[in-house]
């Protein structure tokens, strides 16, 4: 069976990257009717951030990328926390095994002897380790362990030859043994490197196919060195695409779209999210950008993932968000757009269902409704050249007359629905030897102030209501005269 894995550490929001490593595991296991299982791997003690695991914990509760086993839900090969896997001694012993072996060794070197060892080139500083302590003895190692010397473990990589590994989308992948460093499997403070303890606990727990990003490529070979050594089967390697921004630099958490929390903070819903991140590194066979989760678990083959590097396309997203607008119940929307309608429009009188129906298909994001609906709180100032229309050969000068001359009807005017006040204005219009256009238009900025409102002239004063419309033509009479 097929049985995948999402092993985040716990250092802070939740990269993209990491949403679709997470997203890509959960298809795998759902496609093939597999096992998708959520590991926490907290062995590097200095990076780890409070809170954390609570990040992870409700990116994939709200993404609907639903683990089978984890933390919360043992499946019989926990603990699924890695700092619970050592204090059971799970690393160690392996460890302790490739040691016997002659796979690994102890290190005693301290931390200035590391130091010398590193060189300079090309302005790049590289480190590579001599394999100095694999020529203590075995009475040395027991004084400098009885000692209690601080030391680490270290994979003993072997100087000639060569290490090959198959990945699903780079194929098979050569490295020159004497490329390779003798990593460290455990740190003096006892807890595994993350790279061991990947190792480790995808073999003991079941893991069939690894996803990960191509960064990751480079320490592929010591993996299978690893798994080499204990007599394991190799996992199949799903390796994707890096994730670049719009000018190709890889994605930095100062570019404000790099976590799915950001993305959230900026008014965009987690389908959306989910739906673009799917599309960072694969397509469907049959170019459908809008798929649900359920679509993607579908359509999802990990045979088919992109070589090139991936391109995070801002515009694209808020326009896929846009469309998940459009296509989301009216009361659902309402509830989610609410909080930010509230704000942009702290009035209690205004038809907020009205509001609600009229951003719904024209914004990209729950942030876009500030910018759409904020001047019914306020008219923001504007200059009467607005009241120019080339089009509807509208002045400012015929908008004043216009404003002027309709102001009576609207005060005279009882039914103030949308309907009525169409009509009225289409009447006044005739009357007036007018355009439709030379009427509303003037009407329409008076009201709002904007030269794109979210709905025409009689819509906007319904939502006001009379006194308010009223108020405000009043105010465009005084500015243009």
């Amino acid at each position: 069976m097929v049985k995948t894995r999402f092993a985040p550490s716990p250092t802070g929001k939740m990269h993209v990257g990491n949403l679709r490593t997470a997203l890509y595991s959960y298809l795998i296991a759902r496609h093939e009717d597999g096992i998708f299982m959520l590991r926490i791997e907290d062995t590097d003690q200095e990076r780890y951030v409070e809170g954390a695991v609570d990040i992870i914990n409700r990116t994939l509760s709200l993404a609907g990328l639903k683990a089978d086993e984890g933390p919360d839900k043992d499946g019989g090969v926990g603990p699924y926390v890695q700092s619970e896997r050592v204090s059971a001694g799970i690393y160690r012993k392996y460890a302790e095994q490739l040691v016997e072996q002659g796979n690994a060794y102890y290190c005693f070197c301290t931390k200035e002897r590391l130091e010398s060892l590193k060189t300079v080139t090309d302005g790049k500083e590289f480190s590579a380790y001599d394999k100095h302590c694999l020529g203590l003895t075995k009475e040395e190692i027991r004084q400098n362990l009885a000692s209690g010397m601080p030391y680490v473990i270290r994979l003993n990589v072997p100087q000639e030859g060569s290490t090959t590994f198959h990945d699903v989308n780079y194929g098979d992948i050569t490295v020159q043994n004497s490329e390779l460093e003798d990593m460290i499997l455990i740190k003096s403070d006892g807890y595994p490197t993350y790279n061991f303890a990947n190792v480790i606990d995808d073999h003991l727990m079941g893991i069939t196919h690894v996803v990960r990003g191509k960064e990751y490529l480079s320490s592929s070979p010591k993996y299978n060195l690893i798994y080499d050594a204990l007599g394991w089967e190799v996992p199949v390697y799903v390796h994707c695409p890096l994730i670049m921004d719009e000018e190709h630099h890889k994605l930095s958490k100062r570019s404000g779209h790099s976590s799915f929390e950001d993305l959230l903070a900026q008014g965009f819903i987690p389908e959306a999210i989910v739906n673009y991140t799917a599309l960072l590194g694969w397509n469907p066979p049959d170019n459908e950008e809008i798929m649900s989760l359920d679509d993607l678990v579908r359509k999802f083959d990990y045979t088919k993932i992109n070589k090139s590097d991936a391109v995070f396309d801002m515009a694209k997203l808020r326009w896929m968000n846009g469309e998940y607008f459009k296509k989301m119940d009216p009361d659902v929307f309402y509830q989610k757009a609410l909080p930010y309608i509230e704000k942009a429009v702290p009035e209690q009188n205004y038809d907020r269902h009205a509001l609600a129906e009229m951003a719904r298909t024209r914004i990209e994001t729950f942030e876009d409704i500030d910018e759409l609906l904020g001047f019914f709180h306020e008219v923001p100032e504007y200059d009467i050249e607005m009241y120019r229309h080339k089009k509807m050969k509208s002045t400012p000068e015929l908008s004043l007359r216009v404003l002027q001359e309709i102001l009576p009807y609207i005060e005279q005017q009882e039914a103030f629905d949308n309907d009525a006040l169409y009509e009225m204005m289409k009447r006044f219009a005739e009357e007036k030897e007018l355009k439709n256009g030379q009427v509303m238009w003037p009407v329409r900025t008076a009201v709002s102030g904007k030269q794109m409102t979210p709905g025409g002239a009689s819509q906007l004063l319904e939502i006001l209501g009379k006194d308010e419309s009223l108020k405000r033509i009043r105010a465009a009479i005084s500015l243009l005269g």
